[in-house]
């Protein structure tokens, strides 16, 4: 017994400490989110006295945080749709169909996640520049679409090879098409992958700053994140205003993993024994 709680504490120990410093910067930004700009100077890390929701008004106002929110929203929600639509497609065919050049076009779809954004992103502004989808919301999330497609056929196609091809077989006997066996079987089949990858692509994109400043140079078109460095410029330091920007911009991310976590586990222990 005394071996068996000396593994418990080696274990808890380090999760403990691994769980305080992953919720350390949440709570220190919900206290500088609290604070005035004249505490936050004279006592950086000390507990604020008090709660003033004032700050979150002031940024949520400051900037137009409310049409950046519902941007973020738009884009997100589009894009995730249409990854998990194509993903899953694409998925089933690399998986499941059998065609030439299947390998080929995997690999392909693999070397995709080897290239970063800062690689293509001057020739890709100038393509979208010239065919006028700068500054626009289909231009942004095609952009979005096309940076997460591959991660998101790989998870799909690996979790579908763990189905067997007899229940394709199955389906194709009984005389369901190609399109009827992705719809009847292969998409309530891979629901726990397609709910993973959904809310792994959906962070993603909510929390990019990159393709969001490249595609959206003007205010009016700017997402959430874009927002929130915007409370902070060269002339201006209210951090605690800056701090309850980032505040409302992780409130979503953290709803996400409260109402979702169970979901999310499954997913992940899904996809990790398939294939």
């Amino acid at each position: 017994m005394s071996r068996l709680h000396l593994g418990r504490w080696l274990v808890a120990i380090p999760m403990s400490l691994l769980a305080l410093a992953t919720i350390y910067p949440l709570l220190f930004t919900a206290n500088v989110a609290m604070k005035t700009r004249r505490d936050y100077i004279l006592d950086r890390f000390g507990l604020t006295d008090a709660l003033r929701w004032e700050n979150i008004s002031t940024a949520w106002n400051s900037v137009g945080m409310g049409r950046y929110f519902v941007n973020s929203l738009f884009v997100v929600t589009v894009s995730v749709l249409l990854l998990l639509l194509f993903g899953s497609m694409a998925g089933f065919a690399l998986s499941q169909l059998r065609f030439r050049g299947s390998s080929a076009l995997f690999l392909g779809c693999l070397a995709g996640l080897f290239i970063p954004f800062q690689v293509i992103m001057v020739p890709l502004a100038r393509i979208m520049a010239d065919t006028a989808l700068i500054d626009t919301y289909p231009g942004l999330i095609l952009v979005y679409v096309a940076q997460f497609l591959p991660f998101t056929v790989f998870l799909m196609t690996s979790y579908y090879k763990g189905i067997p091809p007899e229940i394709v077989d199955a389906a194709r006997i009984d005389g369901n098409t190609v399109y009827g066996v992705y719809r009847r079987i292969m998409l309530p089949l891979g629901t726990p992958a397609l709910l993973s990858v959904g809310i792994l692509n959906a962070l993603f994109c909510w929390n990019d700053v990159l393709m969001a400043l490249v595609m959206m140079p003007s205010a009016d078109h700017r997402t959430l994140m874009i927002g929130v460095t915007s409370l902070r410029g060269q002339y201006s330091d209210n951090i605690p205003t800056f701090a309850s920007g980032v505040l409302i911009a992780a409130i979503p991310v953290l709803l996400v993993y409260l109402f979702l976590q169970r979901q999310i586990a499954d997913g992940v222990a899904a996809g990790s024994t398939k294939g």
